[in-house]
């Protein structure tokens, strides 16, 4: 009797083990079919993945003015303070968006068009100043003349057009491009804001029937932490790149620079990559501003954004962010260079909270094992 169930048992993993080599077979066979299929349903649900996000960034702010409004006096507002809560913040969301529409975007189109059409007299000028140079220079023509002429080669003209700029919006968020996916996306997202303690309460509900309890405290812990670094990342991180973007804009403004809020702008976005986005928007716009204002002008612009720069880094990032993430430098530049040449710019923007993420798992474990060589 016992042969007879050790053979049924290899029959048993036999039989799976043909099933499983036929779907992997099939899976290769069709892969292309397969990853096609994916990629549409992927493209069908991405306003319910950006809604998520939507109600994720949004859902602190509703937090605290629904606290605001169950204090209030009014049993009408208490009763009705998570849906008035949702209504005020979607509200302000739209009006700061409807005013980047009204002045900031005109002002960047404006002063992207005039630099495109302005950079080969600035070419000219470089190339003339180049030849000013002694030979031994080490700014002389015969060092950067390649580099100039290479960039003259640029047209700016063919990717800041209106056509252009249209490819690249529809690029980053490509959910949007429908009034029936952004529609989408808000409705879902507001429903998920609305019924968020129902959609948590299910989700515990439903890890505590699957997993033991030791699981269960853990996965809970573990999801608590991680959502506390990327939501503090996420939020501190976009609002740290407006409060330099603006600062950016008046100190260059003040300066007279030329096409301050452009660059403004440029600064405050490449702010939001830790570390290297700072380095590489600040040496843009110095280049640019020593071909529109001159040397002198470009170094007091250096010396105002660098300044700007540590202000944001010492006092005002520390601030928003409220505690760090404890990560050594050489491993965040390492992190956003490895994971962004992956995942691209989204890679780059999210590589601190997922090495931040990985770097709490490692010393747990860590710890773990040394209490467990202790014993």
């Amino acid at each position: 009797m016992k042969n007879e169930t050790q053979e049924w048992k290899r029959w048993i993993v036999l039989f799976v083990f043909i099933i499983i080599a036929i779907c992997i077979y099939k899976l290769l066979d069709n892969f292309a079919d397969i990853t096609a299929w994916i990629g549409g349903l992927f493209k069908v649900l991405m306003p319910f993945f950006m809604a998520l996000l939507l109600a994720y960034l949004f859902y602190l702010p509703c937090r605290k003015i629904e606290t605001s409004l169950k204090k209030s006096k009014s049993k009408f507002v208490r009763k009705r303070a998570r849906w008035v809560s949702i209504f005020i913040v979607y509200l302000i969301a739209f009006f700061i968006i409807a005013g980047i529409i009204e002045f900031i975007v005109p002002s960047v189109y404006e002063s992207v068009s005039e630099l495109a059409s302005a950079l080969p007299d600035y070419y000219n000028t470089a190339m003339q100043k180049l030849e000013e140079l002694p030979e031994d220079s080490i700014f002389s023509k015969q060092n950067l003349s390649p580099i100039i002429e290479s960039l003259n080669t640029i047209n700016i003209a063919d990717y800041f057009n209106i056509e252009k700029l249209t490819e690249y919006a529809k690029g980053i968020i490509g959910f949007a491009t429908t009034i029936f996916d952004i529609f989408v996306t808000i409705i879902v997202s507001i429903y998920l804001l609305a019924e968020r303690t129902e959609i948590v309460e299910f989700a515990k509900r439903l890890c505590g029937v699957i997993f033991n309890n030791n699981v269960y405290q853990t996965i809970g812990k573990y999801f608590r932490e991680s959502n506390a670094i990327f939501f503090r990342f996420i939020s501190s991180q976009l609002l740290d790149g407006i409060v330099v973007g603006i600062l950016t804009s008046i100190a260059m403004s003040v300066l007279k620079v030329k096409y301050a809020v452009l660059l403004g702008f440029m600064i405050g976005l490449f702010n939001l990559i830790p570390y290297l986005g700072a380095i590489i928007g600040v040496v843009i716009a110095i280049i640019i501003t020593l071909l529109t204002g001159g040397i002198s002008q470009a170094i007091w612009m250096a010396i105002i954004v660098i300044i700007i720069q540590q202000i944001d880094a010492n006092i005002i990032n520390p601030k928003i962010t409220g505690t760090s993430l404890k990560i050594s430098p050489i491993l965040i530049i390492f992190s956003v260079t490895l994971i962004g040449s992956y995942f691209g710019i989204i890679g780059m923007f999210l590589a601190v909270p997922i090495v931040a993420i990985i770097k709490l798992l490692i010393l747990d474990y860590i710890r773990y094992k040394e209490e467990k060589l202790k014993e």
